[in-house]
């Protein structure tokens, strides 16, 4: 197996800095978008083989030296009792928000070996395919809240913040639920095959550094803590995070991604010594090559001083020509040195 991404991982040397990238299965794809024509998302996503099949595909495209599985965040949570669509162009949205105690009392646990059995065939038959690690993934559990109280994608999590202030007992039940499932969840990935398990916290950042530290932290604690158990690297990925960095270093993860606001030279001061995973703007990959090539030096360079995942920000772009990242890669892998 390519184990550059698991070496850099642990924080050891390899030949050169390993490279994937977030949302590196999807739109900018011809192949993904047929696809698409045919299938909805989750059908995508329940299918074992098209699972499969659509999570192979940049590997063999571009080269990275891991894959992820092709899932969403809301997977877990349709077993717990929760009515949601993934919507185009919109996101995961629920028929009827979760805001009461009561909501929250009717939800079910989760059964993974029941209600998620496509998943763990799905890992399977891309292990047995892929000569790269497979990266598990989850919802961090306040970006999870955010979608079940909202309703939906939000910009100012206006009803998630009035609970998390208001109502603390709620907030603290919900909490508990998500921690619990994501524990759950990503178990059961990682003992389906999966090397590492990330948590995608996407709107953690939307958060104050008290109110990360007091509401959210003791719950990725918790998550993380029980993870290590599982033997397999750590990652935590918040957007737009870079003032809660020093809190989210004392998480016990091995790996902090990062988007593209702040140089990975000065986030590396700030959190000590985590392995770095990140961070090119994914816009830079609409750019020309030689911009694409100047940037990804720019990264790297940044990244020096200890052990560093190239990756973007953020996800791949739906505009991103798939040429753009299969040169990425070469760049990376040509000039990635330690």
């Amino acid at each position: 197996m390519n184990d550059r991404f698991l070496r850099a991982c642990r924080g050891e040397v390899s030949d050169t800095v390993p490279v994937w990238f977030m949302r590196q299965a999807g739109r900018y794809q011809p192949e993904y978008r047929a696809l698409r024509q045919r299938y909805g998302i989750l059908d995508l996503v329940e299918d074992p083989e098209l699972c499969c099949q659509v999570t192979a595909l940049p590997v063999e495209q571009l080269g990275v030296d891991a894959a992820i599985l092709f899932s969403d965040i809301m997977v877990p949570l349709g077993p717990l009792g929760i009515d949601y669509q993934i919507k185009a162009g919109i996101g995961p949205v629920l028929a009827r928000p979760l805001r009461r105690m009561a909501d929250l009392e009717a939800l079910r646990a989760l059964n993974p070996a029941h209600d998620l059995s496509y998943v763990t065939e799905a890992i399977g038959k891309i292990c047995q395919r892929l000569d790269v690690p497979l990266i598990g993934f989850a919802g961090g559990p306040f970006t999870l809240a955010s979608y079940l109280i909202e309703g939906g994608p939000s910009r100012q999590y206006q009803e998630t913040k009035r609970i998390l202030w208001s109502e603390p007992a709620l907030w603290q039940r919900l909490m508990e639920i998500l921690s619990d499932m994501v524990i759950t969840y990503a178990g059961m990935q990682v003992a389906a095959g999966a090397h590492c398990v990330q948590l995608f916290d996407s709107w953690a950042g939307s958060l104050s550094l008290s109110d990360f530290q007091r509401r959210v932290l003791p719950y990725l604690e918790k998550i993380f803590t029980a993870l290590a158990a599982l033997r397999v690297p750590r990652i935590y990925f918040a957007v737009g995070a870079g003032h809660l960095l020093e809190a989210v270093a004392t998480l016990p993860v091995e790996v902090i991604s990062v988007d593209w606001r702040e140089p990975l030279s000065q986030v590396r001061r700030r959190v000590g010594g985590k392995v770095l995973q990140g961070n090119l703007d994914p816009v830079i990959l609409t750019a020309s090559s030689s911009v694409i090539e100047g940037e990804a030096r720019a990264v790297l360079e940044q990244g020096r001083g200890g052990a560093h995942i190239f990756n973007l920000g953020h996800g791949v772009l739906p505009t991103t020509e798939v040429q753009a990242l299969r040169h990425l890669v070469e760049v990376v892998h040509q000039e990635g040195t330690w």
